[in-house]
């Protein structure tokens, strides 16, 4: 008999993004593929991802934050990493001491990388160089290394490859995904970036400018180096396309168990501020998800949920901690198992339904379930 779920539940189903990232490497064709696994694996747990991620063929793993990355390592994952976005005081040391990939965008912080390297042979530490890959600025107007700044960081670049403080592993940059003309213009900048870089003497081992999205549509963006996220948590990055037509299969089943079930007249009002009133006499049932999960409030009066293979729409407001459905004259008890997103093709909603209804991505959806939700595993590796 299977276990009945528990109260706020997110099953993460590591057999599909292992099947994800397999199908995608063999799709995509480049030499190296990025997991990219921030955001605590865009909230479907980074360490358990990673692994995953890592038996489907993937050969690096992406993270934001140093931190993140330092948990990685902590794990037990020694499988290369890149971390590229940092404090303004970041202490690169333990980056350095357990062989992460820095990401730099600025010749100051080439300077803070070596100065942290030379640090740790002085103290013992390290008896090689720190590994960094150079960010450039191609169109997002974030961070990397503008065009007019190439010249100065890619010397000094090479003059701290000289002195043998680091080595430059990579060059990326990102596409904005506004139009194929922006992205086109994104693809030119980069390539003169890479071009600069190999005038200056600069011979980085990888090259990579696209994410999940420029990575399945734009095959001159994808270098030898793709980093995917969406993609292999089984989620679509683009508008009206499904994770199926992309032979992916979503990850996260995010459900609950109904916590009462209620009874109630026509024109009664359901939640704060009585934002919907019942049409006619019906069943309301509690779900105890609310906002302190990540349940967007926008999807209020919008989203659906579902009980025992039916469809039903959420009503009212959703709240910190809950939200009503309104099930009409459904049987529907205590204790049944609410799904409120997962994969479609099973019958239930999906993220991009719930992102649709609060007027959002997909990306949001699943990324911001917060930590009164357990996550649980199936198909580990």
């Amino acid at each position: 008999m299977a276990e009945p779920p528990a109260f706020r539940e997110a099953v993460i189903d590591l057999a599909a993004l292992t099947a994800n990232v397999a199908h995608l490497r063999e799709v995509v064709g480049t030499e190296h593929l990025m997991a990219v696994v921030k955001a605590n694996g865009y909230g479907h747990g980074a360490v358990e991802c990673a692994r995953a991620a890592l038996a489907g063929g993937a050969d690096w793993l992406g993270v934001a934050d140093l931190g993140e990355a330092v948990q990685l390592r902590e794990a037990g994952i020694d499988a290369p990493i890149l971390a590229w976005l940092h404090d303004p005081d970041a202490d690169f040391l333990p980056a350095i001491e357990a062989g992460i990939d820095i990401g730099v965008s600025s010749a100051a912080q080439l300077d803070a990388v070596a100065a942290a390297r030379r640090r740790l042979v002085t103290e013992g530490r390290l008896h090689g160089q720190a590994f960094v890959q150079v960010k450039l600025e191609t169109g997002l107007s974030r961070n990397g290394v503008s065009e007019p700044e190439w010249a100065e960081a890619f010397a000094k670049a090479r003059a701290l490859e000289r002195a043998g403080d680091i080595v430059v592993r990579g060059i990326f940059s990102h596409v904005s995904n506004a139009s194929p003309e922006d992205d086109a213009i994104a693809i030119a900048v980069f390539t003169r970036g890479l071009a600069a870089a190999a005038a200056a003497g600069l011979t980085p081992e990888l090259r990579h400018l696209a994410a999940s999205a420029a990575a399945l549509r734009i095959p001159d963006a994808r270098f030898n180096l793709v980093r995917l996220g969406i993609g292999i948590y089984g989620l679509a990055p683009f508008e009206g396309v499904t994770s199926a037509e992309l032979g992916l299969r979503p990850v996260m089943t995010l459900r609950g168990r109904v916590a009462a079930v209620r009874r109630v007249p026509a024109d009664t009002g359901i939640s704060y501020d009585y934002t919907y009133r019942t049409k006619q006499e019906t069943t309301l049932a509690l779900v105890p998800l609310g906002y302190a999960e990540g349940i967007p409030r926008h999807a209020s009066n919008r989203a659906t949920v579902a009980i025992g293979g039916r469809t039903f729409p959420v009503r009212g407001r959703v709240a910190m901690d809950q939200f009503v459905v309104d099930v009409g004259d459904h049987a529907v008890q205590v204790g049944d198992e609410v799904v409120l997103f997962g994969d479609p093709t099973t019958g239930v909603p999906s993220a991009e339904d719930w992102a649709e209804a609060a007027g959002t991505i997909n990306y949001e959806i699943v990324t911001r379930i917060g930590s009164r939700v357990r996550r649980t595993y199936v198909g580990r590796p």
